[in-house]
């Protein structure tokens, strides 16, 4: 896809991951429009894009409600003039053992990783086709694909987002409408702040900025996937796939340290 010209929204486009994909898009010259709960934090994240020429828009929203999808989708079609991208973004997170999780945080993290994005994308359909050269961008993560102890349900949030994504694609295929499925590994984003975990529990960090890049490759190559990691990453998926037994074992030598770590993980 050549985006220039594109108009693209993000959900959850504020800070981190999308704040720093929302920048490097519009460097490519493509029209904008990020989505937060926090009008204060959309206000500044606007403030800090305004370079130029940029064609930068800010929607306050809560895209885990009815609502909220339908005041995100609409600002940025009338802002924007329609729209050829959707990346779904927003995410949040609790870790912790499952037992000890509030049940309420449990369907914060379904309703805004997992739930939005699906009534999302299906409302803004209808647009895309209009486009005729679309695509949805799913943030999933490396948790999809290799599962670690006290992310039970984030892990599952991220694993239904992905394989949505999969299902997707082919239904779209043939239509002007791609669908591209990230995953990142540890981002240093302010989600991971209450993250104590390091490299030696299977938490290295990169920046933003790198995985907004892999995303923007993604986008222009019109790839399936865009996995982060490294060789690293891509050795323990294999041997998930291959030997889960061995992946369980090295888990089971990590999780002390990795669940006093990961208690205090909350980002909704």
């Amino acid at each position: 896809m050549n985006v220039t010209g594109k108009r693209i929204l993000i959900t959850g486009g504020s800070s981190g991951i999308g704040l720093a994909l929302a920048q490097l898009l519009l460097a490519k010259r493509t029209k904008v429009a990020i989505s937060g709960r926090r009008p204060e934090v959309v206000a500044e994240a606007v403030r800090s894009l305004q370079t130029g020429t940029a064609e930068i828009h800010g929607i306050t929203a809560d895209v885990s409600t009815a609502e909220g999808r339908a005041t995100t989708l609409a600002q940025a079609v009338s802002a924007l003039g329609g729209l050829d991208v959707l990346v779904n973004n927003a995410g949040g997170v609790r870790a912790g053992r499952l037992e000890n999780t509030d049940e309420a945080e449990l369907h914060a993290m379904i309703d805004v990783g997992l739930t939005a994005p699906i009534l999302l994308t299906r409302r803004a359909l209808p647009v895309l086709r209009k486009s005729g050269d679309a695509m949805v961008v799913n943030i999933s993560s490396g948790i999809a694909l290799v599962g670690a102890p006290f992310y039970a349900t984030y892990a599952a949030v991220k694993t239904g987002l992905a394989h949505f994504g999969e299902a997707l694609r082919r239904e779209l295929k043939g239509e002007g409408i791609h669908v591209l499925t990230v995953y990142p590994g540890g981002t240093d984003t302010p989600m991971m702040k209450s993250n104590r975990a390091g490299p030696e529990l299977g938490f290295s960090r990169e920046p933003a900025s790198a995985v907004a890049e892999a995303i923007v490759a993604g986008i222009e190559a019109e790839a399936f996937e865009v996995i982060r990691g490294g060789e690293v990453r891509a050795q323990m998926i294999a041997l998930n796939r291959e030997n889960p037994a061995t992946v369980d074992e090295r888990m089971l030598s990590l999780k002390p340290a990795l669940e006093e770590a990961v208690k205090d993980h909350a980002a909704l």
